[in-house]
């Protein structure tokens, strides 16, 4: 199992709008040439991160912004905006075991806690990173490659 792209392509994003946001019109476009994605797929996810309050867009060729500091958004925040995950349903569960079965019949009571656990930390360590920390690290790389 893979947690989709639109998670690190939305982090993609805002890292693009925070970069270029004095020098270009950030538009679709404009972000599926840095993302090499098709700019209807760059659109749905500046709508969802629109939706989560996390960007403002411009009708048109208006371009898009960050709503808020980088400071007040984490990676948890992209996450949720873009790859509507519920509660404890990060793991998707096969839809019917046999209920004859002693596996079967258990299997869900066994994972269910661990799943749910491991669900819990990967959300714990995204919510302790902001898109400013994140922007850090590309600004210090991005220096070291200037060296």
């Amino acid at each position: 199992m893979q947690i989709s792209s639109r998670f690190t392509l939305a982090v993609h994003i805002l890292l693009c709008l925070d970069t270029f946001r004095d020098q270009y019109k950030v538009t679709s476009e404009f972000l599926a040439g840095s993302t090499n994605v098709h700019p209807v797929m760059i659109r749905k996810l500046l709508g969802q991160l629109k939706t989560a309050g996390l960007v403002e867009v411009t009708r048109g060729s208006g371009g898009a912004s960050i709503a808020k500091p980088l400071e007040q958004i984490t990676l948890l925040d992209v996450y949720r905006a873009v790859d509507s995950v519920d509660a404890d349903s990060l793991f998707h569960f096969h839809e019917k075991p046999n209920q004859l079965c002693p596996v079967g019949r258990n299997v869900h009571g066994v994972l269910d806690p661990c799943l749910a656990r491991a669900q819990h930390a990967m959300e714990r360590e995204l919510q302790s990173v902001t898109m400013a920390q994140v922007r850090g690290e590309l600004q210090h790389r991005l220096d070291t490659e200037e060296s």
